[in-house]
């Protein structure tokens, strides 16, 4: 029997609801809470390597020496370059014959999110050589994800900008299951590198010695990067994960500029695969397993053509293989405990060899309590034995290193939390530091930093019926590091070389302060602010009799920061989004002594970028493409800097991308 609509409507009653919220509680993980950039949000902004995104990180110092194949390394709260982990997937990059990281090598075509950690990650469900660094940087790359009905993903994109860059790049995913899928990516950047420039230097006295408009040169780069992934989620708790990493350039070394002089006879070829597995799985209740392996080998060529300077011309191979075991058991609802053994062999060959066996050994727990309170302890001990030809001793040693990290959380109505974290953290020489001739030293000593922390997180979305979805967040950290026998590099003549030293005692306070400011407006329209600043002290305090005793170490700011900016508006089938963003680095000065010959001058810039993105439908109103414009405009005000002294960075210059995804 049927109804009809008459008779629907006489049996049935109608009633008027209030607005009601379902929440729901969730065991929250985060001791440390991350600065985080998703995906969407990096597609928003302007930058074209992880380098780029990653300055709009609060208590980081980028180094920078121009354009776009010059060298780009992180550090953190002033600890250094080489206590600073940066993971791929969750498997550390590795760089045995410096330790310097380029995350200008690293494209951000493939990356689907990059989170920062002071101290280290939250979750001690992590492999031994985590708990080792002072701060670590996660970059993740995509997992595909297929519409219905489809069994593939395909995008093309091509990148054009000033200095002659072009960067074409193109994007696969393949659906080979329910369970599997594969995914290839490729990318290729050249450039030119010519930029125009400024070369302005006052002496002490306030006469102006040089002032020279010239055009950067020898700054090109031709690399191609190509990955594979290969990702099978055969269950709710297991995943295997298979990756091959490829990255091949040749690029010029653009040299300082001193005395109104410069040179160009460097250049550089990189030859950097890896391949990499990961698989995790619950074995049994509440036992899982995470195993991790590496297999990386880096092949780098260096020339020095200057007739002004020796002819130099060295190649070196280095060959890194990783194993890691990671273990976790939830004992109780409340508290779990990992264990964690690592290890690791590195070879590094040119006129002399090295090679280096570390091995890393972990214990942690954590108590989480109702949400309220939540306790992390680690305990990690490090193993080194080296050798080295053309030397009767290599330095070994075993170091134990603690962590103790603390988060309250006074009421579960108010998302208020207080922090603290102390940790020690280990940093041995690398090859570089020990053996080269040109800048190494191997009277150096290992370092050991001490970092302590205390803050405080706050968010509040917004409860007003118009601006559901709206939310405010801050979060606040001071800091005090304590680093002994401080290894300290900076460019010498040559911008592939280093000076080395060790500096006896150094004493680091500082203040992070991060907002977040983001509004749901009516009609489809949205704001988004984010504000970071830090303040940061880092004084060398070795020897009182020392003219620098007590003065701000090399090219640390006492004050720097940014602002972030993102106004939108979207429907079912298109979006636009236009990003406003400052970065500010405050004075500093680029030797020991802080006197006025080697003050270097503030340096901000504006950046802006305009982004469309329309989907294009056929018949019944499927998808078939999604098209993707932006144009960026970086260094808005054409402002004159330099990072590093004597390295000057591009005046104002474009981007222009469109993409078209299937």
């Amino acid at each position: 029997m049927s109804l009809t609509t008459e008779q629907l409507d006489s049996i049935t009653k109608h009633y008027d609801l209030e607005e009601f919220v379902v929440t729901a509680r969730v065991k929250e993980k985060d001791i440390i809470i991350p600065q985080t950039l998703s995906g969407v949000q990096l597609k928003k902004m302007n930058a074209l390597s992880v380098a780029d995104a990653i300055r709009y990180f609060s208590g980081v110092q980028i180094k920078d020496y121009g354009g776009v194949g010059g060298l780009k390394t992180v550090n953190i709260r002033s600890m250094g370059t080489n206590h600073m982990g940066v993971y791929y997937n969750g498997v550390q990059l590795g760089n045995a014959q410096n330790g310097q990281i380029d995350l200008g090598k690293y494209s951000l075509e493939n990356i689907e999110e990059i989170q920062l950690y002071n101290g280290q990650k939250s979750d001690i469900w992590q492999s031994a050589r985590e708990f080792g660094a002072a701060g670590s940087i996660y970059l993740t790359t995509r997992r595909p994800r297929f519409e219905e009905g489809k069994s593939f993903n395909i995008k093309g994109q091509m990148r054009a900008g000033s200095f002659d860059l072009i960067n074409p790049s193109i994007l696969l995913d393949v659906k080979l299951s329910e369970t599997m899928s594969l995914t290839t990516n490729a990318e290729l950047v050249s450039s030119s590198g010519k930029y125009p420039f400024r070369y302005r230097r006052v002496t002490p006295s306030g006469e102006v010695a040089y002032d020279t408009t010239a055009i950067r040169q020898n700054g090109d780069i031709n690399a191609i990067r190509v990955e594979a992934a290969l990702n099978h989620y055969y269950s709710n708790t297991g995943f295997w994960k298979l990756q091959l990493y490829h990255y091949n350039s040749e690029r010029g070394v653009p040299g300082a500029i001193v005395n109104n002089v410069w040179r160009n006879g460097e250049r550089l070829w990189d030859r950097n695969s890896f391949v990499q597995a990961t698989w995790q799985d619950e074995i049994f209740n509440r036992w899982s397993v995470r195993v991790n392996a590496k297999y990386a080998n880096d092949y780098t060529r260096y020339i020095n053509n200057d007739d002004k300077l020796i002819h130099v011309e060295n190649q070196y191979l280095q060959q890194e293989a990783y194993l890691t075991m990671a273990n976790k058991v939830n004992i109780f609802d409340w508290w779990d405990v990992s264990v964690a053994y690592d290890m690791q062999y590195n070879a590094l060959s040119m006129y002399m060899d090295a090679h280096r066996f570390t091995h890393w050994l972990s214990v942690a727990t954590a108590i989480n309590i109702k949400n309220y309170l939540r306790v992390q302890a680690s305990a990690l001990g490090t193993f080194v034995n080296e050798e080295a030809r053309d030397r009767d001793e290599a330095p070994n040693t075993a170091k134990f290193t603690p962590a103790f990290f603390l988060s309250y959380r006074p009421s579960q109505v108010v998302d208020l939390r207080f922090n603290a974290f102390y940790k020690q953290s280990y940093r041995y020489p690398t090859f570089n530091d020990l053996y080269y001739t040109d800048m190494g030293n191997a009277y150096l000593k290992p370092e050991l930093a001490k970092q302590h922390n205390v803050g405080l997180s706050f968010a509040q979305p917004f409860r007003v019926a118009n601006l559901r979805g709206s939310e405010f967040r801050i979060n606040a950290d001071y800091y005090y590091n304590r680093i002994s026998d401080k290894i300290i590099a900076y460019p010498k003549g040559q911008q592939f070389r280093w000076t080395m030293l060790n500096l006896g005692l150094v004493k680091i306070n500082g203040i992070d302060v991060n907002t977040h400011l983001h509004f749901a407006l009516p009609r489809n329209f949205y704001l988004t602010a984010k504000v970071q600043y830090t303040y940061q002290t880092a004084i060398d305090v070795t020897d009182p009799a020392d003219n620098y005793y007590g003065h701000q170490i090399p090219y640390i700011p006492w004050h720097s920061g940014s602002a972030v900016g993102m106004f939108g508006w979207s429907n079912d089938w298109m979006q636009y989004h236009l990003n406003y963003s400052f970065i500010y680095v405050g004075e500093r000065y680029n030797q020991q002594e802080n006197i006025l010959y080697n003050y270097t001058q503030p340096w901000y810039t504006h950046d802006l970028s305009l982004v469309g993105e329309w989907d294009i439908h056929k018949a019944k109103g499927k998808r078939l493409f999604t098209l993707r414009a932006a144009l960026d405009v970086n260094n808005l005000l054409s402002q004159d800097y330099d990072v590093i002294l004597n390295y000057p960075m591009p005046k104002r210059n474009y981007k222009c991308t469109i993409s078209i995804t299937y």
